[in-house]
């Protein structure tokens, strides 16, 4: 089965009332460890004095940051509903159809800093907290994840379509037999024949591709199927990189 990688937004949307998280029945139970212990950690360094800092976000970002401190009783909301952003406006869950929402159910999955992976019925709160964080006692939370998140994925045996951030991949990089399915997803703009990488446009494009993934009803067997079928809309490039494959979508002026 098709298995797509996305990473969180920054922007999260919280609810003013709800039931706190439960890790019962949460996804990937055997993270909840792990979950927890991170979770606890942030709660702390967000109520201290250099919380900003070891975050690495602005004063702007205050409340946020204090959110993180009443983790275990803020209203939890479902993944589909918790992410805002580029990417997620073009993915657009909200708008799926049924049929499409229940291949997203097991075919979606977020790679998160405070809480592994979660897929879109998993209920959490709002945080703020981002991969490239160092934490106290734990390090840098790429390296926390990276063993308990193999152990969680290594039965993914499917083509991984992979639109997330270099942050997020090094939190989970597929290898073995799971690399000879792992396509992460590039985009990059032609004008006169010059390439250039892009960042915004970049995500609203990934959040497309996953769209249009999921709307197609389609599970692409190998790359090169899932090729064949991307460039059934846009212009886009299959290569073999040193571990994986990197599909490239090519956007013209």
């Amino acid at each position: 089965m098709t298995l797509i990688l996305l990473p969180p937004s920054e922007g999260k949307t919280g609810r003013s009332r709800g039931r706190a998280v439960d890790f019962g029945t949460l996804s990937f139970p055997e993270l909840n460890p792990v979950r927890e212990q991170v979770l606890e950690t942030l709660a702390k360094v967000s109520a201290s004095a250099d919380a900003h800092d070891v975050l690495e976000v602005g004063a702007s970002l205050r409340d946020e940051v204090e959110r993180n401190t009443r983790w275990r009783a803020e209203p939890s909301v479902p993944v589909s509903e918790l992410y805002s952003g580029v990417l997620y406006d073009a993915l657009s869950y909200s708008t799926l159809s049924a049929g499409t929402k229940r291949r997203a159910a097991n075919r979606l999955l977020v790679i998160s800093a405070a809480w592994g992976a979660l897929r879109p019925a998993d209920r959490v709160p709002p945080y703020r907290l981002s991969m490239g964080t160092t934490l106290p006692g734990h390090g840098p939370l790429a390296s926390v994840w990276r063993d308990p998140l193999n152990a969680a994925l290594a039965g993914v045996d499917g083509v991984i379509v992979d639109c997330r951030s270099s942050t997020y991949v090094a939190a989970w990089r597929p290898s073995g037999d799971q690399a000879d399915k792992w396509v992460s997803v590039n985009v990059v703009r032609e004008r006169d024949g010059v390439r250039s990488v892009v960042s915004h446009n970049a995500k609203h494009t990934r959040g497309l591709v996953a769209r249009y993934l999921l709307e197609s009803g389609k599970d692409p067997g190998t790359p090169k199927s899932l090729h064949k079928l991307i460039s059934e809309r846009w212009n886009a490039e299959l290569d073999r990189a040193s571990t994986g494959w990197t599909l490239t979508v090519v956007e013209h002026d």
